[in-house]
């Protein structure tokens, strides 16, 4: 990806070297609720209706699934667990990760361009996300994280979390290599704050109370594969900037692949149990992905329609 000498970001929350205290408990999210804000249909500068949006709520990050933690909890109250730290502590960076911080600072600044004009193009503002940058533990609306959950969105105070270390953890753990594919992580949780803006993931919180576990996991992956298709719909306005380089779309569809619910279970335990998947299937996760990319098109993002 062609990112070097672009702008960065002002969204970025650094607090890398600071180790976050436990919280207690995980507490409950606020929304935006019903007044969410439409994403048009049509491409840049387009006016056509909405997508139909069933309601999802879930706190996620790419692997989710490989810590053994249930997202949802994390969202609700549930029996989430916190950082075994009892007070804040400091320690120092990893060693070169300001070039990676300053290379997130320049995709979300892509993301932002984007997304303010699809939301210009309805006659919308769109509220950008702050991208926190943090080291081992953090401390957040949603509760207390520590870096094993992997990259995530906070709905209660519209943040993006992210230890650049995980990076690391993408190339050699789950063999997605490339700056592209770090990209994809950065634009997937983005598509989880757009979700937050439309009213989709505060509907969902409430809606799942009355859902069984497995439905609650089932929607959870359509909400996943929407997120992956709005990171799609990135890529193609990246390309469209000119800062696709040969293989970059190739190192996002390998990372779709490899970070799949299917594909983490039998890593882990040599087989697979869709009941209990939250994310996706491979197949699933590169087929969104690789639809908002070749439309460019948010509207095509519709992953609550139909079969998925």
């Amino acid at each position: 990806m062609k990112w070097q000498g672009r702008e960065r970001s002002s969204n970025i929350e650094d607090r890398r070297g600071q180790r976050g205290g436990r919280m207690g408990g995980l507490g409950g999210l606020g929304g935006l609720g019903r007044g969410g804000i439409r994403i048009p249909t049509g491409g840049r500068g387009s006016r056509g209706g909405i997508s139909s949006l069933i309601g999802i709520v879930v706190v996620l990050g790419i692997i989710w699934f490989a810590t053994g933690q249930n997202p949802l909890d994390m969202l609700t109250g549930g029996s989430g667990t916190g950082p075994s730290s009892s007070a804040s502590s400091t320690q120092l960076p990893a060693q070169g990760q300001d070039e990676l911080a300053d290379f997130v600072g320049v995709v979300v600044k892509e993301t932002e361009d984007l997304w303010n004009a699809q939301f210009a193009a309805i006659g919308e503002n769109y509220p950008e996300p702050t991208v926190v940058l943090f080291t081992d533990a953090v401390n957040t609306a949603c509760g207390a994280a520590d870096s094993s959950v992997g990259p995530f969105y906070c709905p209660g105070d519209s943040k993006v979390y992210i230890d650049l270390s995980f990076y690391d953890q993408l190339h050699r753990q789950f063999g997605a290599p490339g700056d592209f594919a770090q990209a994809y992580v950065l634009a997937h949780e983005v598509g989880h704050h757009i979700q937050n803006l439309t009213g989709v993931l505060p509907e969902f919180n409430r809606a799942r109370q009355s859902m069984s576990q497995e439905e609650a996991n089932a929607w959870s992956v359509r909400v996943e594969l929407q997120a992956d298709c709005y990171a799609g719909v990135w890529a193609n306005y990246a390309g469209q900037q000119n800062l696709l380089e040969r293989g970059d779309v190739e190192e996002a569809l390998n990372a779709a692949n490899q970070i799949g619910d299917d594909t983490l279970q039998k890593r882990m335990q040599g087989f697979a149990v869709p009941k209990t998947f939250n994310h996706g299937t491979s197949a699933q996760r590169q087929t969104w992905f690789e639809r908002g990319y070749r439309s460019g098109n948010p509207g095509d993002c519709d992953t609550f329609s139909g079969n998925v």
